[in-house]
């Protein structure tokens, strides 16, 4: 098949990224009915096994997918102008969300309308762990990793990346002595042109890292060091790395509270592209209230860079040699063990964002969060027993059902 042009690429490529709420699997679905079924421009087979190989790496799995069915099409240039359609919409509205917020946020009735939006949060949450867990746990083992996943990070504090090479040196060791598959070396490149190719797009994620480094921009070197290494770590999606996140920029750092990252969450779901956008909403929140709008804006395009240049580092210089990693069955070992331990984390995010919902005061102590129990708040809780039965019980579509939530809040903090 000849190459598409790149006006049809760049319409194709915009109405997914324009589209793209939901998550992930509504992101894959939409991209599988626009590429397989009506352009016809990847195979079945092509693009279940492309969406195998973004699930190997670090980062947002539908946004590296979207850009290799660009590079698929016309090279470099068509993954360029995939990948970027897909996050700059979304990253737009997060930018004129997070201002708002920023500017705002400390309203009353915009604190309430936001309380809406937090019990959503916290049933979206348990909802992505429950379609995780029927997907990732199949045997006792995988349910045993979880349960260890959960222990060392909500009881023990054991950071994220720890845990996720425990798991993938335990999954890969699982596999031992596994048969390689059939391969095939269609589409590899030499060495050095897969040396060269790393090299410049490490060297553009490193770039403005070593600007603001050398300049003496202290906080925001901290900034792109940090969100660079979670670009490192962050397999199994948003959700997953959330909780390392929240652990550091909230205890840590000290640049966020609880409830902003919350709140950071529940916009970063109303817009559209990955979810993995909420790191801008981060970043400008933490750069706001360190030196105003302009440092905010400064950090949010940084964070941005730092988190999306490695999903074109990874793709550009592995899309070559998707049958050939897809072939060795000790990465797939390591992938179900990362997919396993993760539920797990996920799950501890999940008992996180309920507890500093529900509770008012909630402290660390040595075995983990504890809340107060005479801080437990009865109308938050049945605002997530509302978002529950919207969600979980009548299966709305989540967009919907934040802004219902938020509707519902802000009715009753003007009525009552």
């Amino acid at each position: 098949m000849s190459a598409p042009p790149l006006a049809l690429i760049f319409r194709s490529f915009a109405h997914i990224g324009l589209l793209s709420f939901g998550g992930p699997a509504a992101q894959i679905s939409m991209m599988h009915e626009e590429l397989v079924v009506r352009r016809g421009w990847l195979s079945e087979q092509q693009f279940l096994g492309a969406l195998s190989f973004c699930m190997l790496l670090p980062g947002p799995e539908a946004m590296q997918l979207c850009t290799y069915a660009g590079w698929r099409l016309r090279g470099v240039l068509g993954g360029l102008i995939a990948g970027l359609l897909f996050v700059l919409p979304g990253a737009a509205v997060i930018l004129a969300l997070g201002l708002g917020y920023a500017t705002y946020g400390d309203l009353p009735m915009v604190q309430a309308v936001f309380l809406g939006v937090k019990a959503a949060v916290v049933v979206i949450v348990l909802q992505a762990l429950l379609k995780l867990a029927k997907r990732a746990l199949k045997g006792r083992a995988s349910w045993v990793l979880a349960g260890l996943g959960f222990v060392a990070m909500f009881f023990l504090s054991v950071p994220f990346p720890f845990i996720i090479a425990a798991a993938a040196l335990w999954g890969a060791w699982s596999t031992r002595g596994a048969i390689a598959e059939p391969e095939t070396a269609d589409g590899m490149v030499s060495a050095r042109q897969t040396a060269t190719t790393a090299l410049f797009w490490g060297a553009l994620w490193a770039a403005p890292v070593l600007f603001v480094w050398a300049t003496g921009a202290g906080f925001l070197t901290d900034l792109a060091l940090f969100f660079s290494k979670l670009a490192v770590v962050t397999f199994g999606g948003a959700y997953a790395v959330l909780a390392y996140m929240t652990e550091t920029v909230v205890a840590t750092k000290g640049w966020l509270s609880t409830a902003e990252m919350i709140d950071a969450l529940g916009l970063a779901e109303t817009t559209p592209g990955p979810l993995i956008l909420v790191t801008e909403f981060v970043g400008l929140l933490a750069g706001y209230a360190q030196g105003g709008v302009g440092t905010a804006v400064l950090a949010a395009c940084l964070t941005l860079w730092v988190t999306f240049i490695p999903c074109f580092l990874w793709i550009f210089t592995g899309a070559p040699y998707i049958e050939h990693i897809l072939a060795r069955p000790r990465l797939k070992g390591a992938l179900a063990g990362i997919s396993a331990a993760v539920v797990g984390v996920i799950l501890n995010l999940s008992v996180w964002f309920a507890l500093h919902v529900l509770f008012g005061r909630v402290t660390m102590s040595a075995l983990g969060p504890r809340p107060e129990i005479s801080s437990f708040s009865p109308r938050d809780a049945i605002y997530v027993a509302v978002a529950g039965v919207l969600l979980l019980g009548l299966r709305l579509p989540m967009v919907p059902v934040l802004a219902l939530m938020a509707v519902l809040a802000g009715l009753v903090h003007v009525l009552i």
